[in-house]
Protein backbone atom coordinates (compact mmCIF):
# COMPACT_ATOMS: atom_id res chain seq x y z
CA UNK A 1 0.00 0.00 0.00
CA UNK A 2 1.34 3.42 -0.91
CA UNK A 3 1.84 6.05 1.79
CA UNK A 4 -0.99 8.53 2.19
CA UNK A 5 -0.03 12.18 1.77
CA UNK A 6 -2.03 15.22 2.77
CA UNK A 7 -5.42 15.11 1.17
CA UNK A 8 -8.78 16.84 1.34
CA UNK A 9 -11.64 14.92 2.96
CA UNK A 10 -9.92 11.56 2.59
CA UNK A 11 -11.21 8.63 4.59
CA UNK A 12 -8.52 7.23 6.87
CA UNK A 13 -7.29 3.89 5.48
CA UNK A 14 -6.60 0.78 7.58
CA UNK A 15 -2.92 -0.07 7.46
CA UNK A 16 -1.58 -3.59 7.05
CA UNK A 17 -1.08 -5.18 10.45
CA UNK A 18 2.19 -6.75 9.32
CA UNK A 19 3.62 -3.28 8.86
CA UNK A 20 2.47 -2.26 12.30
CA UNK A 21 4.11 -5.30 13.84
CA UNK A 22 7.33 -4.60 11.96
CA UNK A 23 7.37 -1.01 13.17
CA UNK A 24 6.83 -2.09 16.73
CA UNK A 25 9.76 -4.46 16.46
CA UNK A 26 12.00 -1.88 14.79
CA UNK A 27 11.34 0.70 17.48
CA UNK A 28 11.56 -1.78 20.38
CA UNK A 29 8.23 -0.59 21.73
CA UNK A 30 6.02 -2.40 24.15
CA UNK A 31 2.65 -3.28 22.66
CA UNK A 32 -0.05 -1.37 24.50
CA UNK A 33 -3.61 -2.62 24.59
CA UNK A 34 -6.17 -0.21 23.22
CA UNK A 35 -8.08 -0.21 26.48
CA UNK A 36 -5.00 1.04 28.32
CA UNK A 37 -5.06 4.31 26.37
CA UNK A 38 -8.55 5.23 25.23
CA UNK A 39 -11.19 3.41 23.23
CA UNK A 40 -11.20 3.58 19.44
CA UNK A 41 -12.81 6.83 18.54
CA UNK A 42 -16.10 6.67 16.75
CA UNK A 43 -15.91 7.60 13.08
CA UNK A 44 -16.09 11.37 12.76
CA UNK A 45 -14.58 14.26 10.86
CA UNK A 46 -11.32 15.93 11.93
CA UNK A 47 -9.21 18.76 10.65
CA UNK A 48 -5.99 16.76 10.87
CA UNK A 49 -5.38 13.06 11.40
CA UNK A 50 -1.82 11.96 12.18
CA UNK A 51 -1.75 8.35 11.06
CA UNK A 52 0.29 5.32 12.18
CA UNK A 53 2.97 7.21 14.08
CA UNK A 54 4.99 6.05 17.05
CA UNK A 55 3.07 7.77 19.85
CA UNK A 56 5.42 9.12 22.52
CA UNK A 57 2.79 10.90 24.58
CA UNK A 58 4.93 12.71 27.16
CA UNK A 59 3.93 10.54 30.11
CA UNK A 60 7.14 8.53 30.05
CA UNK A 61 5.12 5.38 29.31
CA UNK A 62 5.90 2.89 26.56
CA UNK A 63 5.50 4.27 23.03
CA UNK A 64 3.00 2.56 20.77
CA UNK A 65 1.87 2.81 17.16
CA UNK A 66 -1.27 4.88 16.84
CA UNK A 67 -3.08 7.96 15.63
CA UNK A 68 -3.72 11.52 16.78
CA UNK A 69 -6.86 13.39 15.73
CA UNK A 70 -7.04 17.19 15.83
CA UNK A 71 -9.93 19.60 15.47
CA UNK A 72 -9.38 23.36 15.57
CA UNK A 73 -6.62 24.00 18.16
CA UNK A 74 -7.16 20.85 20.26
CA UNK A 75 -6.33 17.19 20.25
CA UNK A 76 -9.62 15.30 20.26
CA UNK A 77 -8.35 11.71 20.33
CA UNK A 78 -5.17 9.68 20.76
CA UNK A 79 -5.54 5.95 20.17
CA UNK A 80 -3.97 2.91 18.50
CA UNK A 81 -6.67 3.31 15.87
CA UNK A 82 -8.99 6.20 15.03
CA UNK A 83 -11.73 5.91 12.46
CA UNK A 84 -12.96 8.94 10.59
CA UNK A 85 -12.23 11.37 7.82
CA UNK A 86 -9.94 14.37 7.90
CA UNK A 87 -9.27 17.41 5.79
CA UNK A 88 -5.61 16.52 6.06
CA UNK A 89 -4.05 13.14 6.78
CA UNK A 90 -0.39 13.05 7.78
CA UNK A 91 1.29 9.69 7.26
CA UNK A 92 3.64 9.28 10.23
CA UNK A 93 4.78 5.70 9.61
CA UNK A 94 8.32 5.22 10.90
CA UNK A 95 8.20 8.59 12.71
CA UNK A 96 7.73 9.58 16.34
CA UNK A 97 4.74 11.72 17.29
CA UNK A 98 5.18 13.70 20.51
CA UNK A 99 3.90 16.76 22.35
CA UNK A 100 5.65 20.00 21.45
CA UNK A 101 8.81 20.74 23.40
CA UNK A 102 9.18 23.48 26.01
CA UNK A 103 12.27 25.69 25.92
CA UNK A 104 12.62 26.53 29.61
CA UNK A 105 15.27 29.19 29.00
CA UNK A 106 14.78 31.14 25.81
CA UNK A 107 16.19 34.50 24.72
CA UNK A 108 13.99 34.61 21.62
CA UNK A 109 12.04 37.74 22.53
CA UNK A 110 14.04 40.13 20.33
CA UNK A 111 14.48 37.59 17.54
CA UNK A 112 10.73 36.91 17.34
CA UNK A 113 10.11 40.63 16.91
CA UNK A 114 12.59 40.68 14.03
CA UNK A 115 11.32 37.42 12.53
CA UNK A 116 8.32 35.67 14.02
CA UNK A 117 9.24 32.29 12.53
CA UNK A 118 11.55 31.24 15.39
CA UNK A 119 12.97 28.83 12.84
CA UNK A 120 16.01 27.39 14.64
CA UNK A 121 13.71 26.32 17.48
CA UNK A 122 10.72 25.23 15.39
CA UNK A 123 13.04 22.89 13.48
CA UNK A 124 13.85 21.23 16.79
CA UNK A 125 10.21 20.82 17.83
CA UNK A 126 9.97 23.73 20.27
CA UNK A 127 6.42 25.00 20.52
CA UNK A 128 6.75 27.07 23.71
CA UNK A 129 9.48 29.64 24.42
CA UNK A 130 9.86 30.65 28.07
CA UNK A 131 11.59 33.98 28.80
CA UNK A 132 12.59 35.78 31.96
CA UNK A 133 16.06 34.85 33.21
CA UNK A 134 16.57 37.81 35.50
CA UNK A 135 15.26 40.39 33.06
CA UNK A 136 11.85 40.31 31.44
CA UNK A 137 10.13 42.25 28.67
CA UNK A 138 7.83 43.81 31.26
CA UNK A 139 6.74 45.43 33.51
CA UNK A 140 8.65 48.60 32.55
CA UNK A 141 8.70 52.21 33.60
CA UNK A 142 9.12 54.87 30.94
CA UNK A 143 12.75 55.28 31.99
CA UNK A 144 13.41 51.55 31.76
CA UNK A 145 11.86 51.35 28.30
CA UNK A 146 14.02 54.25 27.13
CA UNK A 147 17.15 52.62 28.56
CA UNK A 148 16.34 49.26 26.96
CA UNK A 149 15.80 50.90 23.58
CA UNK A 150 19.18 52.60 23.86
CA UNK A 151 20.91 49.28 24.54
CA UNK A 152 19.47 47.47 21.54
CA UNK A 153 21.97 45.97 19.15
CA UNK A 154 21.40 44.70 15.61
CA UNK A 155 17.67 44.22 16.25
CA UNK A 156 15.96 47.55 16.93
CA UNK A 157 12.32 48.33 17.66
CA UNK A 158 10.26 50.78 19.71
CA UNK A 159 9.18 49.50 23.11
CA UNK A 160 5.58 50.62 23.15
CA UNK A 161 4.35 48.42 26.00
CA UNK A 162 4.75 48.87 29.75
CA UNK A 163 2.80 46.02 31.36
CA UNK A 164 3.20 42.32 30.71
CA UNK A 165 -0.36 42.18 29.45
CA UNK A 166 0.48 44.85 26.87
CA UNK A 167 3.59 42.95 25.81
CA UNK A 168 1.62 39.74 25.27
CA UNK A 169 -0.90 41.66 23.18
CA UNK A 170 1.94 43.21 21.14
CA UNK A 171 3.72 39.94 20.38
CA UNK A 172 0.52 38.09 19.47
CA UNK A 173 -0.59 40.83 17.08
CA UNK A 174 2.87 40.91 15.51
CA UNK A 175 2.54 37.22 14.60
CA UNK A 176 4.76 34.40 15.88
CA UNK A 177 5.10 30.72 15.06
CA UNK A 178 5.81 29.38 18.58
CA UNK A 179 3.91 30.09 21.77
CA UNK A 180 5.61 32.33 24.34
CA UNK A 181 5.56 32.60 28.12
CA UNK A 182 7.67 34.48 30.61
CA UNK A 183 8.74 34.84 34.20
CA UNK A 184 8.89 38.31 35.67
CA UNK A 185 12.57 39.14 36.05
CA UNK A 186 13.80 39.84 39.58
CA UNK A 187 16.33 42.20 38.02
CA UNK A 188 13.56 44.03 36.19
CA UNK A 189 11.61 44.34 39.44
CA UNK A 190 14.68 45.60 41.30
CA UNK A 191 15.51 48.23 38.66
CA UNK A 192 11.93 49.51 38.69
CA UNK A 193 12.34 50.50 42.33
CA UNK A 194 16.09 50.75 43.06
CA UNK A 195 17.57 51.47 39.63
CA UNK A 196 21.08 49.96 39.36
CA UNK A 197 22.24 50.80 42.89
CA UNK A 198 23.92 48.37 45.27
CA UNK A 199 21.46 48.99 48.10
CA UNK A 200 18.90 47.00 50.02
CA UNK A 201 15.25 48.03 49.72
CA UNK A 202 13.54 49.48 52.75
CA UNK A 203 10.14 48.15 53.84
CA UNK A 204 8.20 50.51 51.57
CA UNK A 205 10.41 49.78 48.59
CA UNK A 206 10.13 46.05 49.13
CA UNK A 207 6.34 46.34 49.28
CA UNK A 208 6.45 48.22 45.98
CA UNK A 209 8.57 45.46 44.46
CA UNK A 210 6.14 42.83 45.71
CA UNK A 211 3.33 44.80 44.06
CA UNK A 212 5.21 44.74 40.74
CA UNK A 213 5.52 40.95 41.02
CA UNK A 214 1.84 40.60 41.83
CA UNK A 215 0.84 42.75 38.85
CA UNK A 216 2.98 40.63 36.53
CA UNK A 217 1.61 37.39 37.96
CA UNK A 218 -1.94 38.64 37.48
CA UNK A 219 -1.01 39.42 33.87
CA UNK A 220 0.15 35.83 33.40
CA UNK A 221 3.82 35.57 34.44
CA UNK A 222 5.02 32.06 35.33
CA UNK A 223 6.78 33.19 38.47
CA UNK A 224 9.94 35.10 39.38
CA UNK A 225 13.23 34.54 37.54
CA UNK A 226 16.61 35.68 38.88
CA UNK A 227 20.15 35.90 37.47
CA UNK A 228 22.34 36.36 40.48
CA UNK A 229 25.86 36.48 39.02
CA UNK A 230 25.11 39.72 37.18
CA UNK A 231 24.85 43.28 38.46
CA UNK A 232 22.47 44.62 39.71
CA UNK A 233 20.84 41.24 40.42
CA UNK A 234 23.85 40.22 42.49
CA UNK A 235 23.14 43.04 44.93
CA UNK A 236 19.92 41.34 46.08
CA UNK A 237 20.10 39.61 49.46
CA UNK A 238 18.37 36.30 50.07
CA UNK A 239 15.58 37.96 52.09
CA UNK A 240 14.67 40.16 49.13
CA UNK A 241 14.43 37.13 46.85
CA UNK A 242 12.30 35.26 49.40
CA UNK A 243 9.88 38.18 49.50
CA UNK A 244 9.50 38.23 45.72
CA UNK A 245 9.24 34.44 45.47
CA UNK A 246 6.61 34.42 48.22
CA UNK A 247 4.48 36.86 46.25
CA UNK A 248 4.87 34.66 43.18
CA UNK A 249 3.95 31.52 45.14
CA UNK A 250 0.74 33.19 46.40
CA UNK A 251 -0.29 33.35 42.75
CA UNK A 252 0.71 29.77 41.94
CA UNK A 253 4.07 30.67 40.42
CA UNK A 254 7.56 29.23 40.81
CA UNK A 255 10.99 30.69 41.51
CA UNK A 256 13.62 29.99 38.86
CA UNK A 257 17.23 31.09 39.14
CA UNK A 258 20.58 31.48 37.47
CA UNK A 259 22.09 30.89 40.86
CA UNK A 260 24.56 33.14 42.63
CA UNK A 261 27.37 30.76 41.80
CA UNK A 262 27.86 27.82 39.42
CA UNK A 263 31.51 27.11 40.18
CA UNK A 264 33.46 27.24 43.43
CA UNK A 265 30.40 27.91 45.57
CA UNK A 266 27.80 25.98 43.58
CA UNK A 267 26.73 23.93 46.62
CA UNK A 268 26.19 27.05 48.72
CA UNK A 269 24.19 28.57 45.85
CA UNK A 270 21.93 25.51 45.76
CA UNK A 271 21.42 25.90 49.51
CA UNK A 272 20.20 29.45 48.90
CA UNK A 273 17.74 28.32 46.22
CA UNK A 274 16.42 25.56 48.50
CA UNK A 275 16.00 28.09 51.31
CA UNK A 276 14.04 30.40 49.02
CA UNK A 277 11.78 27.53 47.96
CA UNK A 278 11.21 26.41 51.54
CA UNK A 279 10.40 29.87 52.91
CA UNK A 280 8.32 31.04 49.95
CA UNK A 281 6.23 27.88 49.78
CA UNK A 282 6.59 27.55 46.03
CA UNK A 283 8.56 25.32 43.67
CA UNK A 284 12.03 26.33 42.52
CA UNK A 285 14.13 25.48 39.48
CA UNK A 286 17.81 25.91 38.70
CA UNK A 287 18.63 27.45 35.35
CA UNK A 288 21.24 25.56 33.27
CA UNK A 289 22.65 23.40 36.03
CA UNK A 290 26.41 23.01 35.69
CA UNK A 291 29.72 22.71 37.51
CA UNK A 292 31.81 25.46 35.92
CA UNK A 293 35.59 25.28 35.87
CA UNK A 294 37.74 22.16 35.96
CA UNK A 295 38.30 22.49 39.70
CA UNK A 296 34.55 21.94 40.20
CA UNK A 297 33.84 19.04 37.84
CA UNK A 298 34.00 16.59 40.73
CA UNK A 299 31.06 18.20 42.54
CA UNK A 300 28.24 16.65 40.50
CA UNK A 301 27.59 13.84 43.01
CA UNK A 302 27.22 16.39 45.80
CA UNK A 303 25.00 18.58 43.63
CA UNK A 304 22.66 15.69 42.84
CA UNK A 305 22.58 14.54 46.46
CA UNK A 306 21.69 18.00 47.72
CA UNK A 307 18.83 18.43 45.23
CA UNK A 308 17.43 14.95 45.80
CA UNK A 309 17.59 15.37 49.58
CA UNK A 310 15.48 18.52 49.28
CA UNK A 311 13.03 16.72 47.01
CA UNK A 312 12.79 13.86 49.50
CA UNK A 313 11.69 16.41 52.11
CA UNK A 314 8.81 17.46 49.88
CA UNK A 315 10.34 20.55 48.30
CA UNK A 316 9.61 20.90 44.58
CA UNK A 317 13.15 21.42 43.27
CA UNK A 318 13.96 20.86 39.59
CA UNK A 319 16.57 22.00 37.09
CA UNK A 320 17.12 22.58 33.40
CA UNK A 321 20.23 22.44 31.21
CA UNK A 322 21.75 22.89 27.79
CA UNK A 323 23.62 19.93 26.34
CA UNK A 324 27.04 21.46 25.71
CA UNK A 325 30.32 21.94 27.53
CA UNK A 326 30.40 25.68 26.82
CA UNK A 327 28.12 28.41 28.09
CA UNK A 328 27.61 31.86 26.65
CA UNK A 329 27.20 35.21 28.32
CA UNK A 330 28.86 38.61 28.36
CA UNK A 331 32.22 39.93 29.48
CA UNK A 332 30.41 41.28 32.53
CA UNK A 333 30.75 37.74 33.90
CA UNK A 334 34.52 38.18 33.64
CA UNK A 335 34.62 41.32 35.81
CA UNK A 336 33.69 42.01 39.45
CA UNK A 337 30.15 43.23 39.96
CA UNK A 338 31.14 46.23 42.09
CA UNK A 339 32.62 47.95 39.05
CA UNK A 340 29.29 47.57 37.23
CA UNK A 341 27.11 49.38 39.75
CA UNK A 342 24.91 52.02 38.15
CA UNK A 343 24.59 50.36 34.76
CA UNK A 344 26.72 50.26 31.65
CA UNK A 345 27.65 53.94 31.44
CA UNK A 346 28.98 53.98 35.00
CA UNK A 347 30.77 50.66 34.35
CA UNK A 348 32.45 52.09 31.26
CA UNK A 349 33.42 55.27 33.09
CA UNK A 350 35.06 53.35 35.92
CA UNK A 351 37.00 51.12 33.51
CA UNK A 352 38.55 54.27 32.03
CA UNK A 353 39.89 55.33 35.45
CA UNK A 354 43.51 54.06 35.69
CA UNK A 355 43.32 53.16 39.38
CA UNK A 356 40.02 51.35 39.10
CA UNK A 357 41.22 49.61 35.95
CA UNK A 358 44.27 48.35 37.83
CA UNK A 359 42.10 46.90 40.59
CA UNK A 360 39.75 45.23 38.07
CA UNK A 361 42.69 43.67 36.24
CA UNK A 362 44.01 42.26 39.50
CA UNK A 363 40.65 40.75 40.49
CA UNK A 364 40.04 39.30 37.04
CA UNK A 365 43.33 37.43 37.09
CA UNK A 366 43.04 36.02 40.61
CA UNK A 367 40.94 33.26 42.11
CA UNK A 368 37.36 34.50 42.56
CA UNK A 369 36.50 35.99 45.93
CA UNK A 370 32.75 36.29 46.33
CA UNK A 371 31.86 36.61 42.63
CA UNK A 372 31.58 34.37 39.59
CA UNK A 373 34.77 34.96 37.57
CA UNK A 374 34.39 33.20 34.23
CA UNK A 375 37.64 34.76 33.01
CA UNK A 376 39.43 32.72 35.67
CA UNK A 377 37.43 29.53 35.18
CA UNK A 378 37.62 29.43 31.37
CA UNK A 379 40.83 31.30 30.56
CA UNK A 380 41.28 33.66 27.59
CA UNK A 381 42.06 30.82 25.16
CA UNK A 382 38.65 29.29 25.99
CA UNK A 383 36.68 32.51 25.54
CA UNK A 384 35.28 32.88 22.01
CA UNK A 385 33.91 36.32 21.06
CA UNK A 386 30.59 35.94 19.24
CA UNK A 387 28.50 39.10 19.64
CA UNK A 388 29.43 42.74 19.06
CA UNK A 389 27.25 45.83 18.84
CA UNK A 390 29.94 47.97 17.15
CA UNK A 391 30.20 47.11 13.44
CA UNK A 392 33.92 47.93 13.51
CA UNK A 393 34.50 45.11 15.99
CA UNK A 394 32.41 42.47 14.19
CA UNK A 395 35.45 41.16 12.21
CA UNK A 396 36.70 39.82 15.56
CA UNK A 397 33.71 37.46 15.75
CA UNK A 398 34.77 33.83 16.20
CA UNK A 399 38.22 34.67 17.59
CA UNK A 400 39.26 33.88 21.14
CA UNK A 401 40.07 36.62 23.59
CA UNK A 402 43.66 35.33 23.61
CA UNK A 403 43.87 35.69 19.82
CA UNK A 404 42.52 39.24 19.87
CA UNK A 405 44.91 40.14 22.68
CA UNK A 406 47.84 38.86 20.62
CA UNK A 407 46.62 40.87 17.62
CA UNK A 408 46.49 44.03 19.74
CA UNK A 409 49.61 43.46 21.78
CA UNK A 410 47.78 43.82 25.09
CA UNK A 411 47.07 41.36 27.88
CA UNK A 412 43.85 39.33 27.59
CA UNK A 413 42.35 41.00 30.67
CA UNK A 414 43.16 44.47 29.31
CA UNK A 415 41.72 43.46 25.96
CA UNK A 416 38.46 42.38 27.61
CA UNK A 417 38.17 45.77 29.32
CA UNK A 418 38.95 47.62 26.09
CA UNK A 419 36.34 45.65 24.14
CA UNK A 420 33.61 46.48 26.66
CA UNK A 421 34.50 50.18 26.33
CA UNK A 422 34.78 50.14 22.55
CA UNK A 423 31.66 48.08 21.86
CA UNK A 424 29.26 49.99 24.05
CA UNK A 425 28.01 46.68 25.40
CA UNK A 426 28.84 43.67 27.57
CA UNK A 427 30.08 41.75 24.44
CA UNK A 428 28.75 38.21 23.98
CA UNK A 429 31.23 35.41 24.66
CA UNK A 430 31.22 31.61 24.50
CA UNK A 431 32.99 30.24 27.60
CA UNK A 432 34.26 26.64 27.59
CA UNK A 433 33.70 25.57 31.20
CA UNK A 434 32.11 22.13 31.66
CA UNK A 435 32.96 18.44 31.58
CA UNK A 436 31.35 16.28 28.87
CA UNK A 437 30.89 13.32 31.22
CA UNK A 438 28.94 15.52 33.63
CA UNK A 439 26.81 16.94 30.81
CA UNK A 440 25.94 13.44 29.60
CA UNK A 441 25.08 12.26 33.08
CA UNK A 442 22.83 15.25 33.74
CA UNK A 443 20.75 14.53 30.64
CA UNK A 444 19.37 11.42 32.38
CA UNK A 445 18.33 13.01 35.68
CA UNK A 446 14.57 12.48 36.19
CA UNK A 447 13.95 16.08 37.34
CA UNK A 448 15.93 17.68 34.49
CA UNK A 449 14.24 19.64 31.69
CA UNK A 450 15.98 21.64 28.95
CA UNK A 451 16.56 25.18 27.79
CA UNK A 452 18.67 26.58 24.98
CA UNK A 453 19.68 29.78 26.81
CA UNK A 454 19.66 31.31 23.32
CA UNK A 455 17.54 33.11 20.76
CA UNK A 456 15.50 31.48 17.99
CA UNK A 457 17.38 32.40 14.83
CA UNK A 458 17.88 31.64 11.15
CA UNK A 459 20.96 31.89 8.92
CA UNK A 460 19.67 34.93 7.05
CA UNK A 461 19.13 38.67 7.26
CA UNK A 462 19.81 40.49 10.48
CA UNK A 463 20.83 37.27 12.23
CA UNK A 464 23.98 37.01 10.11
CA UNK A 465 25.42 40.21 11.59
CA UNK A 466 26.49 38.31 14.72
CA UNK A 467 27.45 34.76 15.59
CA UNK A 468 25.96 32.61 18.33
CA UNK A 469 26.37 29.46 20.38
CA UNK A 470 25.42 26.20 18.57
CA UNK A 471 22.81 25.56 21.27
CA UNK A 472 20.58 28.09 19.49
CA UNK A 473 20.25 25.65 16.61
CA UNK A 474 20.89 22.30 18.22
CA UNK A 475 20.18 21.91 21.93
CA UNK A 476 17.00 19.82 21.71
CA UNK A 477 17.99 17.83 18.64
CA UNK A 478 21.31 17.11 20.32
CA UNK A 479 19.52 15.52 23.27
CA UNK A 480 17.47 13.21 21.03
CA UNK A 481 20.29 12.37 18.64
CA UNK A 482 23.49 12.23 20.68
CA UNK A 483 22.31 11.42 24.19
CA UNK A 484 19.20 9.31 23.48
CA UNK A 485 19.92 7.47 20.22
CA UNK A 486 23.72 7.31 20.16
CA UNK A 487 24.80 7.21 23.80
CA UNK A 488 21.57 5.80 25.29
CA UNK A 489 21.86 7.99 28.38
CA UNK A 490 18.07 7.94 28.62
CA UNK A 491 15.11 6.49 26.75
CA UNK A 492 13.16 8.27 24.05
CA UNK A 493 10.01 8.13 26.19
CA UNK A 494 11.66 9.70 29.22
CA UNK A 495 13.47 12.32 27.14
CA UNK A 496 10.16 13.42 25.63
CA UNK A 497 8.61 13.49 29.11
CA UNK A 498 11.30 15.89 30.25
CA UNK A 499 11.07 17.95 27.07
CA UNK A 500 7.32 18.45 27.35
CA UNK A 501 5.16 17.28 30.25
CA UNK A 502 7.70 17.84 33.05
CA UNK A 503 8.28 21.54 32.26
CA UNK A 504 4.57 22.08 31.56
CA UNK A 505 3.73 20.56 34.95
CA UNK A 506 6.43 22.58 36.71
CA UNK A 507 5.01 25.76 35.16
CA UNK A 508 1.49 24.87 36.24
CA UNK A 509 0.17 24.84 32.67
CA UNK A 510 -3.15 23.28 31.89
CA UNK A 511 -3.74 21.33 28.71
CA UNK A 512 -0.18 21.51 27.40
CA UNK A 513 2.80 19.19 27.44
CA UNK A 514 1.10 15.87 26.58
CA UNK A 515 -0.61 14.08 23.74
CA UNK A 516 -4.05 13.71 25.29
CA UNK A 517 -7.63 14.44 24.34
CA UNK A 518 -8.56 18.00 25.25
CA UNK A 519 -4.99 19.29 25.20
CA UNK A 520 -3.80 22.01 22.85
CA UNK A 521 -2.54 20.58 19.59
CA UNK A 522 1.14 21.40 20.03
CA UNK A 523 2.50 18.32 18.26
CA UNK A 524 5.83 17.36 16.70
CA UNK A 525 6.63 14.58 14.24
CA UNK A 526 10.27 13.57 13.87
CA UNK A 527 12.49 10.71 12.81
CA UNK A 528 14.16 9.23 15.92
CA UNK A 529 16.69 7.49 13.66
CA UNK A 530 18.01 10.69 12.09
CA UNK A 531 17.24 13.67 14.33
CA UNK A 532 20.51 15.42 15.13
CA UNK A 533 22.19 18.75 15.65
CA UNK A 534 24.52 19.98 12.90
CA UNK A 535 25.59 23.31 14.42
CA UNK A 536 29.18 23.60 15.64
CA UNK A 537 31.13 26.27 17.50
CA UNK A 538 32.96 27.12 14.28
CA UNK A 539 29.75 27.12 12.20
CA UNK A 540 26.87 27.55 14.65
CA UNK A 541 24.17 28.77 12.27
CA UNK A 542 23.12 25.40 10.87
CA UNK A 543 19.66 23.93 11.31
CA UNK A 544 19.05 20.64 13.07
CA UNK A 545 17.81 17.73 10.95
CA UNK A 546 15.15 15.07 11.41
CA UNK A 547 12.11 17.16 12.33
CA UNK A 548 9.34 16.57 9.78
CA UNK A 549 6.27 18.39 11.05
CA UNK A 550 5.44 20.82 13.84
CA UNK A 551 1.95 21.94 14.82
CA UNK A 552 1.29 24.88 17.13
CA UNK A 553 -2.28 25.24 18.38
CA UNK A 554 -3.43 22.88 15.64
CA UNK A 555 -1.71 24.69 12.74
CA UNK A 556 1.24 23.37 10.78
CA UNK A 557 4.23 25.70 11.07
CA UNK A 558 6.61 23.06 9.68
CA UNK A 559 5.40 20.58 7.03
CA UNK A 560 7.65 17.98 5.45
CA UNK A 561 10.65 19.86 6.79
CA UNK A 562 9.62 23.21 5.29
CA UNK A 563 8.35 26.28 7.10
CA UNK A 564 4.76 27.07 6.14
CA UNK A 565 4.71 30.75 7.10
CA UNK A 566 1.89 30.19 9.61
CA UNK A 567 1.97 32.31 12.78
CA UNK A 568 -0.44 30.63 15.24
CA UNK A 569 1.68 31.25 18.36
CA UNK A 570 0.02 32.68 21.45
CA UNK A 571 0.91 34.06 24.82
CA UNK A 572 0.68 31.23 27.34
CA UNK A 573 -0.18 32.69 30.71
CA UNK A 574 0.66 31.32 34.13
CA UNK A 575 -1.63 29.92 36.82
CA UNK A 576 -2.06 33.32 38.49
CA UNK A 577 -3.60 34.98 35.45
CA UNK A 578 -6.44 37.19 36.68
CA UNK A 579 -6.48 35.14 39.90
CA UNK A 580 -3.83 36.67 42.15
CA UNK A 581 -5.12 37.52 45.62
CA UNK A 582 -4.74 41.16 46.69
CA UNK A 583 -1.79 42.20 48.81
Amino acid sequence: MQPVSDSENRQRPKWNMLFTAALLLATSCTTVEESEINPVAEAQAFDILIDNGLIVDGSGGAPYVGDVAIRDDRIVAVSPEISGSAKRVIDARGLAVAPGFVNMLSWAADALIADGAGESDIRQGITLEVFGEGSSEAPLTDKMAQTDEGRQGDIRYPISWRSLDQYFDYIEKRGIAPNVATFVGATTVRISELDYADVDPDAEQLDNMRAVVREAMDDGAMGVGSSLIYAPASYAETAELIALATESARCGGMYISHMRNESDNVLEAIDELIEIAGKSGGPAEIYHLKQAGKDNWGKLDAVIAKIEAARAKGLRITANMYNYTAGSTGLDAAMPTWVQEGGYEQWKKRLQDPQIRKRVLSEMSGKPDGWENLYYHAGPDKMMLVGFKNDQLKPLTGKTLAEVAAMRGTSPAETAIDLVIEDGSRVQVVYFLMDEANVARQTALPWMSFGSDAAALAPRGIFLKSSTHPRAYGNFARLLGKYVREEKQTSLADAVRRLASLPATNLGLKDRGSLAAGYFADVVIFDPATIADTATYAEPQQFAIGMHDVLVNGELVLRDGKMTGARPGRAVRGPGWNKCPPL
